[in-house]
């Protein structure tokens, strides 16, 4: 398999471009789960992304980790915002998932502006971070987020903490907002000069389920076709300075690896083709 890999930010670790979202784990059994992460191997990926918010997923990851934990850059996500629950919940991870530590520790969906104080001031789960990364129970402290404002939430979160990464949406019609737009290319361009990693969801995501039937465990409706998967993770990758993390869905997330394993720079998908993509399958934003 040829998906590339680069540093992922300060932290040394030569992660692949593309990074599993374990929140695909959730609702299978083990054996499911067991099935899905030999997928990982095969295609050589090495980082992986849960939550403590993903329901039984690190638990899934568990047995998984009692085999392989040195060959993957494990991350996890609190959604607590306050220093002791924070705590509280870091460790009921890492006995979940039975390791001694985690390579990265994330502040989960933080946006909203009240819990972004508490999370960011005395007191809060950034204290926690700092004690757990001295202790070595995390390596690395990273931010997460949805919505249109959390391009600049990050840039305002970067002049509070020095984070090691961010994470947030990435995709064509996202990036056809100006407000996001902007703030997107000028967190990415503070990120490179920082060193910092920036990871990316919603790839691909094409609009709310709006009442249709789900066909996927995505909150979202996803593009389901190969081509159109294709088409969106390799614009999506032929950003050199960002992680795609594959979406909540196993089978979404074994296209993703399939398309990005046939990623090539010489052949990024045009935004005429992109836009004929978004018109034909009639992709709405996700965030307004």
């Amino acid at each position: 398999m040829t998906i590339a890999r680069k540093l992922f930010g300060r932290t040394g670790h030569l992660s692949s471009r593309v990074i599993f979202g374990a929140a695909a784990l959730a609702p299978q059994t083990q054996a499911e789960a067991d099935q899905t992460l030999e997928m990982l191997l095969r295609y050589d990926i090495n980082h992986i992304d849960v939550a403590a918010g993903y329901g039984d997923a690190e638990l899934r990851l568990a047995p998984w980790m009692a085999h392989y934990r040195t060959q993957f850059f494990l991350a996890t996500k609190t959604g607590q915002r306050t220093a002791q629950a924070a705590k509280e919940e870091l460790h009921r991870s890492l006995e979940r998932m039975q390791v001694d530590y985690v390579d990265l520790w994330q502040f989960h969906g933080l946006v909203d502006p009240i819990e972004w104080d508490i999370a960011l001031s005395p007191g809060g789960a950034i204290e926690a971070a700092v004690e757990a990364k001295a202790q070595g129970l995390v390596k690395a402290i990273g931010i997460t987020g949805h919505g249109t404002q959390i391009a600049a939430t990050h840039r305002r979160s970067l002049e509070r903490f020095d984070f090691d990464s961010v994470l947030l949406p990435y995709n064509y019609l996202t990036m056809q907002r100006s407000y996001y737009r902007e703030n997107f290319n000028a967190l990415v361009a503070t990120c490179q000069q920082r060193n910092i990693a920036v990871q990316t969801i919603k790839s691909v995501a094409q609009r709310h389920w709006m009442g249709r039937e789900k066909t996927t465990t995505t909150w979202y409706q996803a593009l389901e076709t190969q081509a159109d998967v294709d088409l969106a993770v390799h614009w999506a990758l032929s950003r050199p300075e960002i992680f795609v993390i594959t979406a909540s869905d196993v089978v979404l997330a074994a296209k993703m690896l399939d398309a990005a394993d046939r990623f090539n720079v010489s052949q990024v998908p045009t935004d005429e083709a992109m836009q004929q993509m978004v018109e034909r399958v009639g992709m709405e934003p996700l965030f307004v």
